[in-house]
C-alpha cells in the first residue's frame, strides 16, 4: 500500500477547519438560507418559507436555530400579536458573503447550462455586495 502524504497528523490536522466548515453548512437547505438573507438584508420566517420551496416548517426553524447557534444569523424577535420573528446576518454571516459570491460565480460558470441567464440581473441585483474585511 502506497503512503499517503495526506493523512499525516499534520495534514489531518489542516483538514479540521474544513471539517468544521462543512459540519456547520451541512444541511440541504442553509446556503440558500444564507443566501435569501443575505440577499434580501432582512427575512422573515415565511418569507423563507414562500421562497425555498419544498422545505417544511420543521426543517427550516430547525435549520435557522443551528445558523444561529453557529454564529451566523441573528433572530430578532419583536413583541407584537402575532409574533414577528426577523433574520439577519450576523458579523460572521457578513464576513461569509465574499464565499457566498464566490459560489454563486463558480455555480453560474461550471454547473448552470451555456445558456443560463441570472434572473436577478435583469432587476439590476447582481451578486451579493463584498464587505469589507
Amino acid at each position: 500500500m502506497a503512503d499517503n502524504k495526506f493523512q499525516t497528523p499534520e495534514a489531518l490536522a489542516r483538514c479540521l477547519p474544513m471539517s468544521r466548515l462543512q459540519a456547520v453548512l451541512s444541511g440541504k437547505w442553509k446556503i440558500l438560507i444564507l443566501w435569501y438573507v443575505a440577499f434580501y438584508r432582512v427575512q422573515r420566517f415565511g418569507a423563507l418559507l414562500r421562497r425555498l420551496d419544498g422545505i417544511t416548517q420543521s426543517t427550516l426553524t430547525r435549520q435557522l436555530r443551528e445558523l444561529e447557534a453557529d454564529g451566523f444569523l441573528h433572530r430578532e424577535v419583536y413583541p407584537e400579536v402575532p409574533p414577528r420573528v426577523e433574520y439577519t446576518l450576523t458579523a460572521m454571516g457578513e464576513s461569509f458573503l465574499p464565499v457566498l459570491n464566490h459560489m454563486l460565480l463558480w455555480s453560474e460558470t461550471h454547473l448552470c447550462p451555456p445558456d443560463y441567464v441570472n434572473p436577478y440581473q435583469d432587476v439590476g441585483r447582481g451578486p451579493l455586495p463584498e464587505t469589507e474585511a
